[in-house]
């Protein structure tokens, strides 16, 4: 039995060092690839750099119509944003008439401000001026392909417009095949006061004929970068009320990078004072309290990795105050084991009631912290949900390797111990 748990220890102490050496070092085996950890958190935006805006509404609403105003703009904003191709962005409304944009890791921030300031109405124009549909009767803009004159297969934008927009349209190209000069067929894709889009109704002569099925498709000098842009614009629609830009940040990368690394040092740094406070204050226990926190950071990692969690700065601060949690309930529970030692218990009796006495102090203590995590990730915006998610992340992870490997690998070497002298266990 001894040989086994011996056997056992070294095993769970190797497979814990190899896991920081993945974690620190990546790994490859033919064509498995693990980046190391760092590198595979996704950052949010104050760590990976990216666009922060923030943009105020300008309407005289107020009330549930402000709201609906509101909800529908972010919508809309969301879509556009989608485009990009910027993964999780956050867009949320602050207050009454604010939205707040953040997008990490935006590869080229003035394009996404500039696609996101286009902020007046969509609208279809005629040669004469008339409006012949706006950005709402529009439910769907996309890219397709599809042969041109030489049989080559190049991208095009299609349309799918309402019921409304349907008849609109059938009327108006309809009227337009009849013309006979080009300039005179021609359907103006405006927005923000300026022509995005210029397409050419085709002649009755060549084959044009009224589009009144709801479907359309825009050809043109495009490659599948300006089809998707043009779809992306179109489908966004129209914003239902003006935006005015309050604040515009773009935080470069390199800054960003910067305060990551020195994060990760201080963490570092703060994670070796704690096993060297451990290991001096209750011996064999403080090494399996470090080893258990090791556990903890890896487990914490990678669960944020899976989870597609964007570490940000107070996100951090949320990971270094669950790992004080993590200390805190083991000092809880070895403080109970120490107790039962000075009471003349044997080590393994000692170890089973020290755990069971301090287990309810340990879940209070974290019950309500991890409580007050949800309500600032639920209520919370921005830096601070992500402080939320992280906090809760670390404490539901803390108690469990506190009372799950802590307490099974100090009961694997109460087992291997025949030793009296129980200064060596903290007391």
């Amino acid at each position: 039995m001894k040989n086994k748990n011996i056997i056992i220890l070294v095993l769970i102490v190797a497979i814990v060092a190899g896991g920081v050496f993945v974690a620190l070092e990546g790994i490859q085996v033919g064509d498995f690839k693990l980046e190391k950890a760092k590198d595979e958190v996704e950052l949010g935006l104050e760590l990976a750099g990216g666009v922060y805006v923030v943009l105020e509404a300008e309407t005289d609403a107020k009330g549930e119509e402000l709201r609906k105003l509101m909800e529908q703009t972010k919508a809309i904003l969301s879509q556009r944003v989608d485009g990009l191709g910027i993964a999780d962005p956050t867009i949320v409304i602050e207050g009454e008439k604010r939205i707040r944009l953040e997008l990490a890791g935006a590869e080229d921030p003035q394009e996404a401000i500039d696609l996101i300031g286009k902020t007046a109405q969509l609208q279809f124009i005629d040669p004469n001026d008339n409006v012949v549909i706006s950005g709402k009767n529009v439910t769907d803009a996309d890219v397709a392909f599809q042969q041109n004159a030489i049989g080559k297969e190049v991208p095009v934008v299609t349309l799918e417009l309402d019921k409304e927009g349907t008849k609109r349209f059938g009327d108006t190209t309809g009227d337009l095949i009849l013309e006979e000069k080009d300039e005179d067929r021609i359907i103006y894709i405006v927005l923000d006061g300026e022509v995005i889009s210029a397409p050419l109704v085709s002649n009755i002569d060549d084959g044009g004929k009224p589009i009144d099925d709801g479907k359309a498709v825009i050809t043109g000098n495009f490659d599948i970068d300006t089809a998707n842009n043009l779809a992306t614009l179109i489908r966004a629609g129209s914003l239902p009320v003006e935006l005015t830009e309050q604040t515009t940040s773009l935080i470069g990368p390199s800054l960003g990078l910067e305060a990551y690394e020195t994060s990760i040092k201080a963490g570092g740094i703060a994670l070796l004072i704690i096993f060297l406070f451990m290991i001096l204050m209750y011996k064999i226990p403080g090494l399996i309290a470090s080893l258990s926190l090791t556990v903890y950071t890896l487990l914490t990692v990678y669960i944020m990795i899976i989870l597609g969690v964007k570490l940000t700065l107070p996100g951090i601060l949320g990971l270094i105050l669950s790992i004080g949690m993590a200390v805190d309930a083991n000092v809880l529970i070895f403080e109970r084991i120490r107790e039962e030692l000075l009471l003349g218990k044997s080590l393994r009796v000692s170890v089973d009631s020290g755990f069971k006495k301090a287990l309810s102090s340990v879940v209070d203590s974290n019950v309500t912290t991890l409580i007050a995590g949800a309500v600032l990730y639920y209520f919370g915006t921005g830096p601070i949900k992500g402080f939320g998610i992280t906090l809760i992340i670390g404490i539901v992870v803390s108690v469990l390797t506190a009372i799950i490997i802590s307490r099974s690998l100090l009961k694997i070497v109460a087992s291997l111990s025949n030793s009296k002298n129980i200064k060596y266990f903290g007391a």
